[in-house]
This record gives structure tokens, sequence and C-alpha cells, in this order.
């Protein structure tokens, strides 16, 4: 009897460890996928340029900046002659603008412009440099050289590629830059106006009339132009009287001092005759 029991547990046992066996050589085929499916993880297949390009894309959607730089990154240098990997610089880009990290998002649009200049996303990327400045122009009161900056991106883009959509768009943006430009120099012009420097407000009002006309600012140029001479005019004429005045009254003045030469001089010159008598020694 218990010959019986001790050889059925062995049976028992050969056939457990032959199904171990069996699980064994069944998961070393099938890789680690069957392993992951029963603790319930995602199969782990290996990653394609564009399957880590499009996670980085999902990261980017989600609003997840920084993960998403991290992924195209990845893209960027572990697969730099795939096409995906131009994508994956602009996914770069394009991660820094959204996150308002405008002076890396500059940096990295301009090396896709340089690096790739026949690359149909140029005219995009040159339209997105514009914007990285665009978003960072400043009040009529402070400096404007990212307004500068921004112009010449978008005059760029518009004189390099015509016919491009961006170029459209960046004429749109163009019109509001250079009317900021025109909005801070006539600031500055009523600055020297008020403190009758009329000579420099002159020359702040001329520069709008010549470089910034049909911007809704000719009508109020020109009167404080004509405002302008006018004062310049009155202050010439103002320091032109007092010069007058001071050379007649230095003139009188030397002819007063001529009058009183000849009488001190008569009274210094003594009159024959009258002498007092001279002391004789004794």
């Amino acid at each position: 009897m218990k010959t019986e029991t001790i050889g059925k547990t062995m049976t028992n046992r050969s056939r457990l460890l032959a199904a171990a066996l069996l699980l064994v050589l069944l998961a070393s085929m099938s890789g680690c996928a069957w392993w992951d499916s029963i603790w319930g993880k995602e199969p782990r297949v290996r990653q394609t340029p564009e399957g880590l390009y499009q996670r980085g894309f999902e990261q980017y959607k989600k609003g997840e900046y920084k993960k998403a730089i991290e992924i195209f990154t990845r893209v960027r240098d572990e697969y730099p002659l795939n096409p995906i990997a131009l994508m994956a610089e602009l996914g770069i880009a394009d991660s820094y603008f959204e996150n308002e990290q405008y002076v890396d998002a500059e940096v990295a649009y301009n090396s896709f412009v340089e690096l790739h200049p026949t690359n149909p996303n140029v005219p995009y990327a040159m339209f997105q440099l514009g914007m990285c400045h665009y978003h960072q122009m400043q009040t009529i009161d402070r400096d404007q050289t990212a307004t500068q900056k921004a112009r010449k991106e978008f005059e760029r883009l518009m004189a390099r590629f015509p016919q491009s959509k961006f170029a459209i768009m960046a004429e749109k943006n163009l019109r509001e830059v250079k009317q900021r430009l025109a909005e801070h120099e006539f600031y500055i012009g009523e600055f020297y106006y008020r403190t009758k420097k009329y000579e420099a407000a002159l020359k702040r009002f001329e520069l709008i009339q010549r470089e910034y006309a049909n911007l809704g600012l000719d009508y109020k140029t020109n009167r404080f132009i004509e405002e302008t001479k006018l004062r310049i005019r009155e202050d010439a004429d103002r320091k032109a009287r007092a010069a007058q005045k001071a050379e007649e009254a230095r003139k009188a003045k030397e002819a007063k001092d001529a009058k009183k030469a000849p009488q001190k001089a008569t009274e210094k010159t003594p009159v024959p005759g009258n002498s007092p008598p001279q002391q004789t020694g004794k």
C-alpha cells in the first residue's frame, strides 16, 4: 500500500515538473510578452523611430512639453539618418514654443532653418522664429528690440518665400509689429515735444512719416510735425531777437564808453599857467 502511494506521489511530482518545464519552454519561445501578460503589463516591443516619435507627439498633445522634448530628443539623437528625425527637431522647437520658452524655441527653429535650408518646412520654421520674438514684444514705453527682431524675421520670410501661406500670415503680423514700432517712436517724439526738445521731436515724427505711413498715425503725426516746426521757428526768432538785443546793448555800451574816454583824458591834462608854485629848498 505504501509502495503504491509513494509511486503515485512520484508520478504526480514528475508530471508537475514536466508541466513547469513546458511553461518555461513556452515562455522562452514567446519572449517576455507571455510573462508580462500574466502580470497585466503591456507587451514590450522593440521601439521603432516612428513609434518613439508618436509617443513624443502624444505627450505634446497632452501638454506634457518637457516629456515631449525628451522623447523627440531621443528620436533626433538615436535615429539621425531617419527622415523622422527632422520632424523630431521641429517637435522640440514646437514644444519649447508652446511651453513659452521662446529663447530656446528660437534657437531650435533657427538651427532647423540653417541645417535644412531646402526642407519644405523651412517657411513654417521661419514664421515661428518671428513669432518667438512677437510674443516677447514690450509695450510702447519699453525697449523694442524684440519687436525689431520680429519685423526682421517676418520680412525675411516674405522675401524668401512670397508664395507661402506662412508669408501671408507673416504679412498680417508685420503690420501689427510696424504699428507697435511707430507708436513707440511717437511716444518718444511726444516726450521730446513736451520737454521742448523740438529738434529731437521732429526727427522722430519725420521718421514715422517716412517709414510707418498708413498705420493709423498719419493725421496726428502730420499735425505734430507742423506744430513742432512752428515751435522751432518761434525759438529761432526768439533767439534772433535776443541776439539782436544783446548786439544793440553791446554797441550802446561801446558808444557810451567812447564818449567817456575824451572826458577822462581832459581831466587828467594840466592847464598852462595854473601850475602850483614849486617850493625851493633852503
